[in-house]
């Protein structure tokens, strides 16, 4: 059996990142296998909860904010020849960022089911009169001349998990990404502070400040297939991908309309005249200069896919064809079935 006490801003970090999705789902699959208990101090849960907040408007202002000013500047000052690929680039990643926030939402709801499921302690006065001792004798973490009541009470509150009678055969890890105050003064990071040299030890206690290399101790094997697995997510279609469809979807469906149009002028069902009655219009009457223009554009398809490409086979293509232009066209924000061309 493992343990694991990961300090706030470790949760914090992952929330922010999307790329740690597949870290939480190894989290949740060992704790789910009863392979894993998460130790969870109040105090965590309470600055988790107070942050969480933040860490969503943040995510989503400030990514929008450097975008827009970026591609002002690309706009302003960018090379002429090409500029237009930078900003087709900078779109794509501007697309993303909803969903990005939408990511940040979902690793906050995960950490917190995570933590409320693990094995919360709460701070006894045993373990703050202990804190309250390392700030008087300037121990880490007050040995910087700041207030770390907070990160004091985390650390004894896992030293007091640790000297728990009742802890044979069961491995214990303290991760954190606070070096500054947790780990070796000016030395290697992922060695403690030697006022916290007591805590840790070869075998039961190990000190970390990557929550992934604790994890990958509980059972290496599962943890490598999980992130095997993962690395077979597909990755979401860039906008430029998204519009360059639809444009093709658009085109394929124009043409194939055109050429019901040219068969009802074959038949006599459309006419084409010369010219119309200025600011008249009269049902089923072409002018011929329009009829002249879309032959051009017709030419324009043929050419860009090859006229053997632009014909449905049968009802099914043809219904399949309008469904990929209705379903492109509602990612882009209009409403179904909408087919206009």
């Amino acid at each position: 059996m493992h343990k694991i006490l990961a300090d706030t801003c470790v949760w914090l970090d992952i929330a922010k990142d999307p790329e740690q999705q597949s870290l939480l789902n190894v989290i949740e699959e060992l704790v789910r296998l009863n392979e894993l208990i998460l130790l969870v101090p109040e105090l965590v849960i309470e600055e988790f909860s107070r942050n969480k907040a933040k860490i969503i408007k943040e995510n989503n202002q400030s990514l929008s904010h450097v975008f827009k000013r970026v591609k002002d500047v690309v706009e302003k000052f960018g090379d002429p020849k090409k500029k237009g690929m930078v900003l087709q680039q900078l779109n794509n990643v501007d697309y993303k960022i909803p969903s990005l926030g939408e990511k940040v939402t979902g690793s906050i709801t995960r950490i917190e089911n995570l933590l409320k499921n693990g094995l919360i302690i709460k701070a006894t006065n045993e373990i703050k009169l202990r804190a309250t001792d390392r700030a008087i004798n300037k121990q880490a973490p007050f040995h910087r001349q700041k207030n770390n009541m907070n990160d004091a009470i985390i650390m004894e509150t896992y030293a007091a998990c640790i000297q728990d009678k009742d802890t044979t055969r069961i491995r214990f890890a303290f991760v954190t990404h606070n070096k500054n105050d947790f780990s070796l003064p000016n030395g290697d990071d992922r060695v403690p502070h030697p006022d916290f040299a007591n805590y840790f030890s070869k075998i039961k206690s190990h000190y970390y400040i990557k929550l992934s290399e604790a994890i990958h101790k509980v059972r290496p094997e599962l943890v490598t297939d999980i992130m095997i697995e993962e690395e077979w997510y597909e990755e979401p279609r860039s906008l430029s991908e998204i519009l360059e469809a639809e444009n093709e979807m658009f085109d394929k469906i124009w043409y194939n309309r055109h050429l019901v149009w040219l068969y009802n002028i074959k038949i006599g069902k459309e006419k084409i005249v010369k010219k119309l009655p200025e600011g008249k219009y009269i049902p089923n009457v072409t002018p011929k200069k329009i009829f002249d223009d879309a032959r051009e554009a017709a030419k324009k398809v043929e050419k860009k896919y090859g006229k053997k490409n632009l014909l449905p086979m049968n009802d099914f293509e043809w219904g399949m064809l309008n469904g990929k232009l209705s379903a492109l066209r509602w990612i882009n924000g209009s409403e179904w079935d909408f087919l206009d061309t």
